[in-house]
């Protein structure tokens, strides 16, 4: 039972003033990045934006260090340190879990190397059990794929840079 905005009495806008600034110190204090709270027909949610140094996986690493005739790390293409500045960056659109397979045992919507198009699908990010696919934002090669299979991510967080 909601309550409509005309009911609502100059002490219940106060009361929702309180909660939500109530709402917002305890987010600091605890370091969460939502909370959401209902109160007597009242819902309040509260979001910070959350900025997330993405990390380079170590499979990557793994593999770019071992690639045979690699005499100098930056003879080839460097990991980025800070992804999320790069142009080519492709940010979660949602929190959720990010799937880089149509389904588990699949082979994977892009690998590194891979041409893509705009419009490709690069991976799915499951939210809410809904299933969203996740579509290249341009064309050109995938050089760097910043989520594991499986993973936890936020909305905005590096998941794949596309040159």
């Amino acid at each position: 039972m909601a309550r409509e905005p005309q009911d609502k009495t100059t002490s219940d806008k106060i009361d929702e003033r309180d909660l939500i600034r109530d709402l917002a110190s305890l987010l600091d204090e605890s370091n969460l990045t939502e909370i959401e709270v209902e109160r007597s027909g009242l819902r309040v949610r509260i979001a910070r934006n959350v900025t997330v140094a993405a990390s380079v996986p170590m499979a990557t690493v793994a593999a770019a260090s071992a690639a045979p005739g690699a005499s100098a790390p930056a003879s080839t293409a460097a990991p980025i340190l800070d992804a999320a500045k790069h142009p080519g960056m492709v940010p979660s659109p949602m929190v959720g879990t990010a799937y880089l397979a149509p389904e588990p045992g699949a082979k994977p919507f892009v690998e590194v190397g891979a041409k893509v198009k705009a419009g490709d699908t690069l991976l799915i990010v499951e939210a809410m059990k809904t299933m969203n696919q996740i579509p290249s934002p341009r064309t050109g090669t995938v050089t760097q794929i910043l989520v594991e299979d499986g993973q936890p991510i936020e909305f905005g967080e590096p998941l794949v840079i596309i040159e």
